[in-house]
């Protein structure tokens, strides 16, 4: 099990461009399936390109306390940066649109690679709001984290 976290780390630290800061925060865990996790919420690809104006300050998936307007947005479209290969409970999603989403439910789902597919997220009921991936059948459920 080391041996695969080792191997998995060593992927993570020349395939991926994240910060050095968190591959060291994520190595640094003892607990094998949260370090797991850690690596996970890691994104993957590219920077983020520049989000318009518009999109960045949107107020989609905010809750009161962080919203900046008014306007209540049904869902949002955007497209996820770098490759797509599933999730797990906890990860995160970055969109291209600046926006940052991580999955809040119990479901995971594996998928083979998909790069910078298509995302649109639409509010449900009570609040709640489902990541739907274009090529994917299953949508978690997701909450913004910024």
């Amino acid at each position: 099990m080391k041996a695969l976290f080792a191997l998995f780390a060593v992927s993570v630290s020349t395939t991926v461009m994240a910060a050095d800061a968190d591959l060291l925060r994520c190595r640094a865990l003892a607990d094998a399936p949260a370090k797991l996790a850690c690596y996970d919420a890691i994104p993957v690809g590219a920077a983020a390109p520049a989000a318009p104006a518009s999109a960045a300050n949107s107020t989609f998936g905010l809750t009161a306390g962080q919203m900046r307007k008014t306007e209540q947005e049904e869902s949002v479209e955007s497209a996820l940066v770098g490759t797509f290969s599933g999730w797990r409970p906890g990860t995160t999603f970055r969109l291209a649109n600046g926006q940052t989403w991580r999955v809040v439910d119990d479901t995971s789902a594996s998928h083979y690679d998909l790069n910078a597919p298509k995302v649109v997220i639409k509010r449900s009921f009570f609040g709640t709001y489902f990541l739907d991936i274009e090529g994917v059948n299953q949508a978690p459920r997701v909450r913004r984290i910024d």
